[in-house]
């Protein structure tokens, strides 16, 4: 569904602030909005991007609350389109779902200290089974949840597979059908899919911005297309020029289809296994596509929208060619993200998991390092019989809250230089309180990185599980008999 340039001058009609807005559904959003939107465009970085009237990119780290809140400075919607399927550290301790609960929670509670009036998410489509959701999907709907949880409405859009050119999920059919003419597939490939064109996708996406009344729901959206995913890289050959051949077998291993589709396409593991697990639920939309007819949308065929991505792939894998650039390194590379979710009680917040993990850790940790904890909660580690401190733990008072609790990393012979980031443990309360995330955010170590991974970065796992232990005894000795 093209879009055409305005003749008349712009007139906005909102701020839109889109987080996302430099992977496959954010560019196209993007432009899509610009015509008659101020949009702010949410990346990593904010150089490097193409220039367009009425977007402004602004550089946005959705690990750091700070961050996001500067980001979202003048916003009246917001739009949610980031998984975290890839690390963004060069050390992860931590699930990709639990990534995800940070960034979605800090997005949140950004939008409400700026007053946007709603968001739009872009989650996944549900099964009907939803007790049996696979983690990439479970983890869709937990931050759902998530973004809702501070007080904005939230209207969200669940899709399936999104067809078009820079999509993961159309880029890995692409690469299997363009190299193996003949595939014997596990017996997932007999499961249902409903996909989606791209260009249809924005579009509701437009629809579900300029309607605010739509907040508080959740739509499926969908093409007009049922079909299994052999019959759709059958499709996506036929929209090549290439005939293809798929042979189903009764088994459905994991491990096997991750490893050949990872050898195949050449897509890391980690962003290949939570799609390969999806795969396993018939992804079809349950509601009717009440958004669709409530708008007026006729949805594209499978067969055109595969043809469309495969022109337009052809044509966007020249202009990358040409964009290239090697990246330097930097002190940022050596960046540490390590998250835990901790199951709590009743009754515990993220403050009382704090005050008792500070009461917790110097039983726990003698008689290998001594932790010294002060009036002001400030925690020092020190080795045996070293007397200088190894790390320094400073609470904030001032960024810390009930469902929050925050502590600096501001010495310690153990702290590299972070270039302007501010290494930090955080406490946070996520899913109306079931769990609490562990976290540490750009922690530089001083000790060689080999040396550091192996060692101090080992240490600190440890710690965070003996501590989850702790927090399991406390709801085991209340749990009934």
């Amino acid at each position: 569904m093209p879009r055409s340039e305005p003749t008349s001058p712009r007139a906005p009609a909102a701020t839109v602030a889109i987080a996302g807005a430099s992977g496959f559904v954010g560019r196209a959003l993007t432009r899509a909005l610009a015509p008659t939107h101020d949009v702010i465009a949410l990346a990593r970085s904010a150089g490097g991007h193409d220039e367009r009237e009425g977007v402004v990119w602004r550089a946005c780290d959705l690990f750091n609350l700070r961050a996001a809140e500067s980001a979202l400075e003048g916003a009246e919607v917001a739009v949610y389109l980031v998984h975290s399927m890839m690390p963004s550290a060069r050390l992860t301790q931590g699930r990709f779902d639990d990534l995800d609960l940070i960034c979605a929670d800090n997005f949140a509670r950004a939008a409400a200290k700026n007053g946007v009036r709603h968001i739009v998410y872009l989650g996944g489509l549900l099964p009907a089974a939803e007790d049996e959701l696979s983690r990439h999907l479970e983890s869709r709907f937990e931050v759902e949840r998530t973004l809702a949880a501070h007080g904005v409405p939230v209207t969200t859009l669940r899709a399936g597979l999104i067809i078009g050119a820079g999509g993961s999920s159309f880029d890995m059919m692409a690469r299997l059908v363009g190299r193996l003419p003949f595939m014997l597939g596990p017996s997932w490939t007999r499961s249902l899919s409903q996909p989606i064109a791209l260009d249809d996708a924005v579009a509701l996406l437009e629809a579900a911005i300029t309607r605010p009344e739509l907040a508080g729901r959740a739509y499926d959206i969908a093409g007009p297309d049922v079909v299994s995913y052999a019959d759709m890289l059958r499709m996506t050959g036929a929209a090549q020029g290439k005939r293809t051949r798929v042979l189903t077998l009764p088994i459905r291993t994991v491990k096997l289809s991750l490893l050949w589709v990872s050898v195949i396409t050449g897509a890391s593991q980690a962003l290949v296994r939570p799609l390969v697990e999806s795969l396993r639920h018939d992804m079809v939309a349950g509601d009717g596509l009440e958004l669709q007819r409530l708008v007026g949308l006729e949805a594209q065929p499978l067969r055109d929208a595969l043809e469309q991505a495969v022109r337009d792939e052809k044509a966007r894998a020249g202009r990358a060619a040409a964009r290239a650039r090697p990246r330097a390194a930097s002190a940022r590379d050596r960046r540490v993200c390590s998250v835990q979710r901790l199951r709590v009680r009743d009754g515990r917040d993220a403050t009382s998991v704090a005050e008792e993990y500070v009461a917790w850790l110097p039983r726990f940790m003698r008689p290998l390092l001594r932790v010294t904890v002060d009036e002001a909660r400030t925690c020092r580690f020190y080795l045996w019989p070293l007397r200088g401190a190894l790390l320094e733990l400073t609470f904030s008072n001032d960024r810390s809250s009930r469902d929050r609790q925050l502590f600096y990393v501001t010495g310690g012979s153990l702290l590299g230089a972070s270039e302007g980031a501010r290494p930090r443990l955080e406490f946070r309360e996520v899913l109306g309180g079931a769990y609490v995330l562990a976290a540490i955010h750009d922690f530089v170590p001083r000790l060689p990185w080999y040396v550091y991974k192996y060692t101090q970065a080992q240490v600190h796992l440890f710690v965070m599980r003996g501590f989850a232990r702790h927090l399991a005894q406390e709801i085991d000795a209340v749990a009934p008999a």
